[in-house]
């Protein structure tokens, strides 16, 4: 990859912790309590030191591939049944692109206008996407740059209410088998997606050797963030309220009373827009991409088809149930093909690496 188009190393920070952190901050308090009540903090712990080890893993597979994930495909499976699984890596990030977009039009539609158009938000946040992602990986970078800098003063937020916190409520800990604690993390997965996205733009990175560090700290920040708005969370609520909150995040902020604004979550929301831009951009660039390696076209073709498939794809989720279906499904998905698959094709790329270089010293 010629330089003009790499990135510094430790902006893969911002690449990764802003596809993992999203939407899915708004309200995933309540799914994980559902498996671990209020021990579901400890998974959450541990989800986020696995998910560290998944990041030693991609790193193995593009330096034993000496590329992306398109060549460990092919190094693992040859030319026809790698291409097939990048496939189904490029399905799995359109309808990664497209859940976080449909969910958030969602809360704009429950907590601000109910009336609004899914069509005609998602045609016009589209339009930005495919403008951003013309102008190169590092337009996006730069967005995703932004993401993380821009809306950082919403975490401030989220200590007012530690006013009104009762901490007793985490009282006792390790209430819950240690079986219910690790599916509380499971249950995490939605909101931990987007490290995967580093097998794509792995060959973006200038001097990927040392972007290690900048990685794992982006997946550390992500879980320390959802490890302090759980905490808070289950300090504020009850387990009770929590179980009838989706939004809890949004109805944290709806008690903070400010001089200069009354509805601190309609602020929240609004800002939200600058957290999922980079969700989009860095998702729909990994399945053109992606797609680009398949068919080797332009990556501009598959960038304009597959953005016009996402804008289609979201018409047909308008009911809730959809929706949440959606979210559900996409959630066991992603853990199977980012927690299951991927140590098991750097399992099948380290032996396919070994028996090549054997053959190669026996020829020699």
């Amino acid at each position: 990859m010629p330089k003009k188009f790499q990135v510094s190393p430790f902006l893969v920070f911002f690449l990764i912790h802003s596809t993992q952190f999203g939407v899915g901050a708004l309200g995933f308090q309540r799914i994980i309590a559902m498996s671990a009540g209020y021990d579901a903090w400890i998974g959450i712990i541990i989800f986020g030191l696995y998910t560290n080890f998944i990041i030693y893993f991609i790193y193995k597979i593009c330096e034993k591939s000496n590329g992306d994930l398109a060549s460990a495909h092919r190094l693992a499976f040859g030319k026809w049944i790698g291409n097939l699984f990048n496939l189904l890596f490029v399905v799995y990030f359109i309808f990664t692109t497209v859940t976080v977009l449909r969910t958030y039009i969602e809360v704009i539609q429950v907590w601000l206008f109910p009336d609004f158009k899914t069509w005609l938000f998602s045609l016009f946040f589209l339009i930005l996407v495919y403008y951003i992602i013309t102008g190169g990986f590092r337009v996006i970078t730069g967005i995703s740059f932004m993401g993380v800098v821009l809306p950082s003063y919403l975490v401030l937020t989220l200590i007012l209410p530690l006013k009104y916190a009762d901490f007793r409520n985490l009282l006792p800990i390790f209430d819950h088998p240690i079986k219910d604690i690790l599916i509380s993390g499971k249950d995490m997965t939605l909101s931990m997606l987007g490290f995967e996205t580093l097998l794509i733009f792995y060959p973006f990175v200038s001097n990927p050797e040392k972007s290690k560090k900048w990685a794992h700290l982006g997946v550390f920040a992500t879980s320390f963030l959802y490890l302090f708005l759980t905490l808070v969370t289950f300090a504020y609520f009850s387990e009770g309220k929590l179980e009838k909150n989706i939004w809890a995040t949004l109805s944290i902020w709806k008690i903070i009373e400010l001089p200069f604004v009354e509805r601190m979550e309609y602020i929240g929301i609004a800002n939200w827009c600058l957290i999922i831009l980079p969700n989009v951009c860095v998702f729909l660039w990994c399945s053109s991409r992606l797609a680009k390696r398949v068919f080797h076209t332009k990556h501009r073709t598959t960038l304009i088809i597959i953005t016009i498939l996402v804008f289609c794809v979201m018409q047909l989720f308008e009911d809730r149930k959809l929706i949440n279906e959606l979210n559900n499904y996409l959630g066991q998905i992603g853990f199977y093909m980012g927690y299951v698959y991927i140590p098991v094709l750097f399992g099948i790329v380290s032996f396919a690496n070994w028996r090549k270089e054997r053959k190669a010293n026996a020829s020699a």
